[in-house]
């Protein structure tokens, strides 16, 4: 990508005609961003490609190349699709404080090339309930444990109780967090996928059996089909 010529021929395409993507026409240089090292997920709309573009005299599109052969071509590009309206998260906080909202969604299938969201429980204990303090810790932990729980008509866990299911996670609060984004091709037929190392995890324990230790697999496989319960 560095070749000259190569550069030219890829900016000189177009890229939405025979484009497949389905959201191509959803996507502007106005909301896409360096994502950086360390990442941030809350950049100001003078960090914007087409902002930085305008300041610098060149089309959108060449700070766009540029900004992917950054780290060596390890540089992502951050684009949030929705609720950034603002240039800030004054649109999911608005959301998150309403009661009847329901921490979910996590994509680990058909867009894991693209979209990253298992994090987004380390997320919400970083970001919203340590370092902008918007939502205690423990209304935090209840949303993300028995909440979801219950709202999935999964009776047997969410609580620790008498009788539950024993999944547990020991957490550092004071290094919850997230390294930077990478990519990896460890899928069937060497297919990509996002991944993103979270921290500050000292042991995930599943039905008794600890399963993380530190961040690092222990081994043990406990899980099995998660069913409902009447």
């Amino acid at each position: 990508m560095r070749d000259p010529e190569v550069r030219r021929k890829i900016l000189a395409e177009d890229p939405v005609k025979d484009s497949t993507f389905p959201l191509i026409h959803r996507i502007s240089f106005s909301k896409m961003f360096r994502l950086g090292s360390p990442a941030n997920y809350e950049p100001a709309k003078s960090d914007s490609i087409e902002a930085i573009a305008e300041r610098e005299g060149r089309t959108a599109p060449e700070v766009a190349y540029d900004i992917l052969l950054e780290r060596e071509g390890r540089g992502f590009i951050y684009t949030p699709l929705v609720n950034y309206a603002t240039y800030d998260m004054s649109a999911p906080e608005e959301m998150l404080a309403d009661r009847n909202a329901i921490m979910g969604l996590g994509d680990g299938g058909a867009h894991v090339g693209f979209i990253l969201d298992a994090g987004y429980p380390t997320w919400l204990m970083s970001y919203w309930g340590r370092d902008r303090a918007r939502f205690p810790m423990t209304d935090v932990i209840r949303r993300l444990t028995s909440d979801t729980a219950s709202a999935a008509g999964l009776s047997d866990r969410g609580v620790l109780a008498p009788g539950k299911k024993a999944d547990v996670n020991i957490i550092d609060w004071d290094k919850v967090g997230f390294s930077d984004p990478y990519v990896t091709y460890d899928l069937p037929a060497n297919g990509k996928r996002l991944m993103q190392k979270s921290t500050g995890y000292d042991a995930t324990i599943v039905s008794g059996k600890v399963t993380y230790r530190g961040g690092d697999a222990t081994g043990a496989l406990p899980g099995g089909v998660v069913r409902g319960q009447r």
